[in-house]
């Protein structure tokens, strides 16, 4: 993984605004989900969706914005993510506004490595962690449909699960095996709830 060394040049943690950070394994379905907060959010400036910055094109999945890789090492070097990891061969960063998002007191939702979680706790004030998970006959069958070939393996990817999730001490988890709407709407009251989740 890489370093976050960026994570911990501040003394003081950012906010007062809240940084809710999306994580779970590969086809629990985290971008559907985001995708519908989104369009529930639209037009509330008070509630953010950076786009994440990563090495790999982006597909009908995500909303993501690409950039080669030599690019981003140099960006990182400049300082220009306020979070970034890699995994399967790709590198993420999520841009270093969200610092000013955050600081104006808005909501920042973020999909993220739960590799990450740890560090960026250390760096704000107000983070919540929802976890999106599904049973891993469901996580298989959704990877295998998706036949991104960027993702590499889908054996590879279900190895990820054996990342201990009772290191992250979600704050919400979402079983999103229902209906997207449903499942969705639990993402949106989470935004929408009182900093005491944190």
């Amino acid at each position: 993984m890489a370093a976050l060394r960026s994570l911990r040049t501040r003394s003081k943690l950012i906010g007062p605004g809240r940084l809710v950070l999306v994580v779970g394994p590969s086809g629990a379905g985290k971008d559907t989900l985001i995708a519908y907060a989104r369009a529930a959010c639209r037009g509330d400036a008070s509630v953010v969706f950076p786009a994440p910055v990563v090495t790999r094109p982006p597909s009908v999945f995500e909303g993501n914005e690409f950039m080669p890789p030599s690019a981003f090492e140099q960006a990182a070097a400049n300082g220009a993510f306020a979070i970034r990891w890699s995994a399967h061969g790709h590198m993420y960063g999520i841009p270093l506004a969200v610092d000013s998002d955050i600081e104006a007191g808005r909501t920042v939702v973020c999909n993220v490595s739960r590799t990450v979680v740890g560090a960026v706790r250390g760096r704000y004030a107000n983070v919540v962690t929802v976890l999106v998970t599904a049973p891993q006959d469901v996580l298989r069958s959704r990877l295998a449909a998706r036949e991104r070939a960027s993702d590499g393996r889908v054996s590879d990817r279900m190895r990820r699960l054996e990342l201990p999730d009772g290191k992250l001490r979600p704050d919400v988890i979402i079983n999103n095996v229902g209906d997207p709407q449903s499942e969705g709407r639990k993402l949106v009251d989470t935004l929408y709830a009182s900093g005491a989740l944190a």
